[in-house]
């Protein structure tokens, strides 16, 4: 994955239908890693969302890096653009980074169901205490 937030929030400028928007955020998902089925279990699973999001993670030169998936093309697409919100970064900025802002610039909210908005905050939420708990460990 190459593209920033700050590519995706340029992108959206330039997409005035939100037709056109959803498949870049489709886009962005297909250009995720590989996610190895082997990680596709329940404690690695994110609650709260519609399709099945599943999210690991690992600790790299003091930086946390997520890998995400999903069993849904738009939500895969919602994955990657968490995902280039937080991770490879300390878990203090992770912990500090309000993701609303950003998710409120992209007009997600007015544009997601209320189920697929909620699973977007559950992610959102795990990736928070995932890095919370590193902190803990004064990582």
């Amino acid at each position: 994955m190459t593209d920033t937030i700050n590519d995706v929030l340029e992108t959206f400028e330039f997409l005035d239908d939100w037709e056109d928007r959803y498949k870049y955020i489709i886009d962005l998902g297909r250009n995720l890693p590989d996610f190895d089925e082997k990680y596709m279990v329940e404690e690695n699973r994110v609650h709260g969302c519609t399709s099945r999001v599943w999210l690991v993670h690992e600790l790299v030169d003091g930086k946390i890096v997520f890998k995400g998936e999903s069993d849904a093309h738009i939500v895969r697409g919602l994955v990657a653009l968490i995902l280039m919100i937080f991770s490879g970064k300390p878990a203090k900025e992770i912990t500090s980074t309000e993701a609303r802002d950003t998710l409120d610039q992209l007009g997600l909210e007015k544009h997601l169901s209320p189920m697929r908005t909620n699973g977007l905050f559950s992610m959102v939420g795990k990736i928070k205490s995932i890095a919370a708990a590193y902190q803990g460990s004064s990582a």
